[in-house]
């Protein structure tokens, strides 16, 4: 499970530039004046092969009582109590505030780990403005800025030294005797615990025509033909401006960490709402966390062949990106199309942890590469030498050569196809990696 950072603070110190700086992104808008965050935001970051998740807040007022404000210090409130650990961002040129206090004995009584990032710090290292932040009682003041990137690297490291990552990113053979991870996901409505209701065959968790009735994450144990799950049935993922409710958006963490933590994603469409703009972003992080995945087309039954023409069409032109995933049409209600499901599933778990050893990879790599050479980029053409398996789920090949940083993407596409059809992998994405050989003469005089 990745751990959670909330950063907090009052108005306008720079909470929005670090949340940039550590995701990487400008998801977050920044401007030079108070108030402009008023809802929560979480992105993912990483530092090494640590990842975690980041979750930016508006100004924080603990004790505001009326209006926005007061909407805006829920929203923090919520943002703590999702977090394992807390930044705590004050502003070293403004100084101390009354405000920060009030934050300061708020987060004390939540007996939350707290770091205290002193923003805006450049060139004040050694200065003697730290030293008032003492006042604090939550510890040290760190200095860092936001907006320069120093000091950010030291921080995240004392955020994250409580977490023990133990070997989750290094490569170890798949367990044959755990479970297999399958989530359920998909928009609010779609019939994801209704799906999981017809597997059981019982009313295990609550199925209402409502959208948002699951809330959390929950994790079922089940057992078919001998292989062992734990089905997670998620909260629906709404857009953002639909997303009222506190506890709602509490839910929407404990989703996207469950597509991460999961060995295989069976995403879950309405075929009577067909492919929206929200499906295609859940199959987006869907591919971005690397899961292998099923599309399960579910009211199938529900809908004339004019509109089944017109999803199909929908679904290839909008998930093209999940063109390796089977698409089965199904009805979760009357028990229509589910064996097929389970196959997919099967298939697409057994190709994320497919092993390719070091010598058919090399030998598909050169064989590749005698059918059609990478383009030249100006003088030089990319010299690939020989491919190893650098990890499972997803199935990634390291291939290693001379001026591999000039392979075009869609050179890439092909090598990926030629692995793809040999090791028959489907349902799950692949990625390819290059590194490149030090040239001995970089140096020569």
């Amino acid at each position: 499970m990745k751990p959670v950072i909330a950063i907090v603070g009052r108005p306008n110190v720079g909470k929005s530039t670090l949340f940039n700086r550590l995701t990487k992104s400008r998801d977050a808008i920044v401007a030079d004046f108070s108030g402009l965050t008023r809802d929560r935001h979480y992105g993912d970051a990483r530092l090494g092969a640590r990842e975690f998740i980041v979750i930016d807040t508006g100004g924080f007022e603990p004790d505001s009582s009326t209006g926005i404000v007061r909407e805006m210090a829920k929203q923090t409130r919520q943002a703590v109590a999702e977090a394992d650990a807390v930044i705590f961002v004050v502003d070293v040129r403004a100084g101390l505030s009354a405000q920060d206090h009030d934050i300061a004995q708020y987060l004390r009584s939540e007996r939350k780990r707290v770091l205290l990032a002193a923003n805006k710090a450049e060139g004040m290292v050694d200065s003697p403005a730290l030293a008032e932040f003492h006042e604090l009682g939550i510890g040290d003041p760190i200095p860092v800025s936001s907006a320069h990137g120093q000091g950010i690297r030291s921080l995240i490291e004392l955020a994250l030294e409580s977490f023990d990552f133990g070997d989750e990113y290094e490569e170890a053979p798949p367990d044959a005797e755990a479970p297999i991870r399958l989530a359920v996901a998909g928009r609010p409505n779609v019939g994801k615990s209704t799906l999981i209701n017809t597997w059981l065959g019982e009313e295990r968790l609550v199925a209402f025509d409502q959208p948002g009735t699951t809330r959390d994450a929950i994790h079922v144990p089940f057992e078919r033909d001998g292989q062992r799950f734990d089905l997670i049935d998620t909260a629906g993922l709404r857009r953002k401006g639909k997303v009222f409710e506190a506890i709602e958006k509490f839910s929407v963490v404990k989703t996207l960490q469950a597509i991460a933590d999961a060995n295989v994603v069976l995403l879950l469409i309405d075929a009577t709402q067909g492919v929206t703009d929200q499906d295609a972003h859940i199959a987006g992080y869907i591919l971005e966390s690397g899961r292998a995945v099923v599309i399960a087309i579910n009211k199938w039954d529900a809908i004339d062949r004019y509109q089944r023409e017109m999803l199909q069409r929908s679904i290839e032109q909008r998930l093209a990106f999940l063109k390796f995933a089977d698409v089965l049409n199904i009805s979760a209600l009357k028990r229509q199309g589910l064996g097929p499901v389970w196959k997919a599933i099967a298939a697409a778990h057994a190709s994320a942890v497919r092993k390719m050893t070091t010598p058919v990879l090399t030998r598909l790599l050169q064989e590749a590469v005698e059918h059609q050479q990478p383009p030249r980029a100006g003088r030089f053409r990319p010299k690939l030498r020989y491919a190893h398996q650098g990890g499972m789920n997803p199935p990634i090949v390291v291939i290693h050569g001379n001026s591999l940083e000039h392979v075009g993407e869609s050179y890439k596409r092909y090598l990926e196809g030629r692995f793809r059809a040999h090791f028959k992998l489907v349902g799950t994405p692949m990625r390819i990696d290059f590194k490149s050989s030090a040239n001995p003469f970089d140096k020569a005089t």
